[in-house]
């Protein structure tokens, strides 16, 4: 058993069986926010039609009222009645229910077209809410989640919040109002068989608690299931190629199955409990019904004095055929209604467990900034003094407000300084000890070491990715904490290991480093990088599309344009993490002339393992299990004769 199917298992241990009011709530808020209008017309439609074909029972009654008098006053002999009078009395309670049941048509029909509109509208809204929440939080979330569960927030769950809103709500609702007023109505009518309804509705009450209280937990667990396995896919797809390199075809279904076979698991026994109910419910309801019809009969028989709220203001009289039919009627109506809600269980455990996960999504804490320190053009007037541009300039200056309301400007210089720090991932262990870097303006500082042993992770500290636990990082002379994190990552262009390019065209790619580029200045990124001789020999140059991460390009094509569409963002500091790794040499030595012109005036900070990248550096750093072993340039490296000498002459490897 894998690590997926055995968290799977935990997780349905530990689910809480509870139906949640709490994220109810949450969502009749949420959408009362979104669309407060709509909802509240779709919702008096809702409970308006309802009311409407629930009221039928009165008019039945009433018509039999006027024929059980008829006959009464005719001595039960049929030919004996005054029909013409007792039309007049009957047509017009006919008309009226005919009337009713228009209308409560008009209202359904209303209610429905807006309620599309509503839910889609507010779908829209929540979704969008997510995505702007999610672009607020910290890179840790991303490196701990499955991108794939992550995406089973956009799909699967909302879909199932869809299906609650648009289908389980409006039948909930009505069911709750047609069985509130018929209730009120058997007491209006007749306590006593109101009170043998009484024995089915406590039958039902209690089988729905057990039934539900079973089914919630495995719908949840079911939703969580799904998402490992939207999660799983996404995986196997991305490393589809490594998959069929090393012949595990077999073991990836395998595993599927084993992960999808916990799925059917979790879904079953959730749909068993669900789809139990509703015909349980419809066998009582029969039950019932044959009950009240015998106790009914038996009333009659015996002229059993008839109790109800109606007989508070016309008196108490004897129960009669009059009573008994439209509580027969009535009888049916409520069963129906119960059952017809029962059947929602379904769709609104199902929705309600996708609504946890996208609440659980969009509680998620937010990256944390608190900077103040902001970066602005900047200009020099005639007295030298650095002031504040509205319009792009050529400098970059850190605006610094302080306490007693004075602004400094100190200009971006690329001073970077790192002092004793100390750093860990989950708070336990240390991935970075005691390092201490000093780069100066246009210095170029080389980080050297086998995988794992901390070069990334100090790129992700300058970038405030990660917070550091102990030490300070300055960025000309600025507690880095007290810049405002847009503004930091603003200042350094970074070539990730990991190229990332959108759908769109290579154009749209390289103007992502800086939106306000023109084509010339994309074009001469691409040309500084080395990329435009490649993009001019596609089919459609600049204007050729790329998709699903530029697969019909070359790794090397797709790191050249990452650089370049760093180069366009002209950052005063540079991170490059393994810029050239995936490059040939050759083309890597036109890359180098590209961005030897790119560093130029500019504080840069390489990751490499091919150390002919490094040479020219102004200092190297030889990294070790999160520690500085050596330091120096090239020569003074090589005359220590230590690692890196060991490196540079292939007495070992860096691996």
């Amino acid at each position: 058993m894998n690590k997926n199917t055995q968290s799977l298992k935990k997780d349905e241990r530990s689910e809480n069986p509870k139906f949640s009011f709490k994220t109810l709530a949450r969502l009749i808020s949420l959408l009362f926010k979104f669309q407060p209008a709509r909802a509240t017309v779709v919702l008096l439609f809702i409970v308006l039609s309802a009311f409407v074909s629930s009221i039928p029972s009165i008019f039945v009654q009433k018509v039999l009222k006027v024929v059980t008098d008829s006959l009464e006053g005719a001595s039960y002999d049929l030919s004996a009645i005054d029909w013409n009078a007792a039309k007049t009395q009957i047509v017009p309670l006919l008309i009226i229910l005919a009337s009713l049941y228009f209308i409560s048509i008009i209202f359904v029909t209303l209610y429905n077209q807006l309620g599309v509109i509503m839910t889609q509208k507010f779908i829209s809204a929540l979704r969008v809410k997510m995505f702007n929440g999610m672009q607020n939080l910290p890179i840790r979330y991303f490196d701990t989640h499955k991108h794939g569960d992550i995406m089973s927030h956009y799909t699967n769950d909302i879909d199932t919040l869809r299906e609650l809103m648009m289908s389980a709500f409006p039948a909930i609702i009505q069911s709750a109002v047609i069985i509130s007023t018929v209730l009120f109505l058997m007491l209006w009518f007749s306590v006593w068989m109101t009170l043998v309804v009484a024995l089915g509705i406590a039958a039902m009450l209690l089988i729905s608690k057990t039934v539900t209280n079973g089914a919630s937990k495995y719908f949840r667990a079911q939703q969580k299931a799904m998402g490992r396995i939207e999660g799983y896919i996404q995986e196997i797809m991305n490393g589809e190629k490594v998959v069929k390199v090393f012949n595990r075809e077999e073991n990836v279904k395998k595993d599927f199955d084993e992960v999808n076979g916990e799925w059917y698991k979790v879904s079953f026994r959730a749909h068993a409990f669900a789809s139990v109910l509703a015909p349980i419910i419809l066998n009582i309801g029969n039950v019932l019904y044959v009950l009240c019809a015998t106790a009914g009969g038996i009333f009659i028989l015996n002229q059993v004095p008839n109790i109800g709220i109606k007989s508070l203001f016309y008196g108490i009289s004897v129960l009669g055929i009059d009573v008994l039919v439209p509580f027969m009627s009535m009888t049916k109506q409520f069963t129906g209604n119960v059952n017809n809600a029962s059947q929602q269980i379904n769709q609104i455990e199902t929705g309600m467990a996708g609504a946890e996960r996208i609440f659980a999504l969009m509680d998620e804490k937010s990256e944390t900034d608190d900077g103040y320190v902001t970066l602005v053009n900047a200009k020099t007037d005639e007295n030298g003094n650095i002031t504040e541009s509205a319009e792009r300039t050529d400098k970059w200056a850190w605006r610094h407000p302080h306490s007693d309301g004075t602004v400094t400007y100190t200009p971006l210089l690329g001073d970077v300084t790192v002092n004793e720090v100390d750093f860990s991932y989950d708070g336990e262990k240390e991935v970075l000890h005691d390092i201490s870097v000093y780069a100066k303006p246009g210095q170029k500082v080389a980080f050297v070491g086998a995988t794992g042993a901390g070069k990334t992770t100090i790129a992700n500290l300058l970038n405030r990715y990660y917070d550091i636990a102990d030490g300070k990082i300055r960025y000309d002379g600025i507690n880095i904490n007290k810049i405002k994190k847009s503004d930091l990552r603003r200042s350094l262009g970074i070539v990730l290991q990991e190229t990332n390019l959108f759908s769109g065209t290579i154009m749209e790619n390289i103007r992502y480093g800086r939106l306000d580029a023109t084509d010339e200045e994309c074009e001469n990124a691409a040309k500084l990088a080395g990329a435009d001789d490649f993009i001019l020999r596609l089919p459609k140059g600049y204007e050729t599309v790329l998709t699903n991460n530029g697969a019909n390009l070359s790794q090397g094509q797709r790191q050249l344009l990452a650089i370049a569409r760093v180069a366009v963002a002209d950052p005063p500091v540079m991170i490059l993490d393994e810029a050239t790794s995936s490059i040939d040499t050759r083309t890597e030595a036109i890359v180098q002339r590209g961005m030897d012109k790119l560093m130029e005036g500019r504080t840069v900070f390489v990751i490499a393992h091919r150390l002919s990248t490094i040479m020219n550096s102004d200092v190297i750093m030889v990294l070790d299990h999160g520690r500085i072993i050596e330091r120096g340039d090239h020569e003074k490296l090589l005359s220590e004769k230590g690692v890196y000498y060991q490196l540079y002459t292939g007495a070992f490897e860096l691996e």
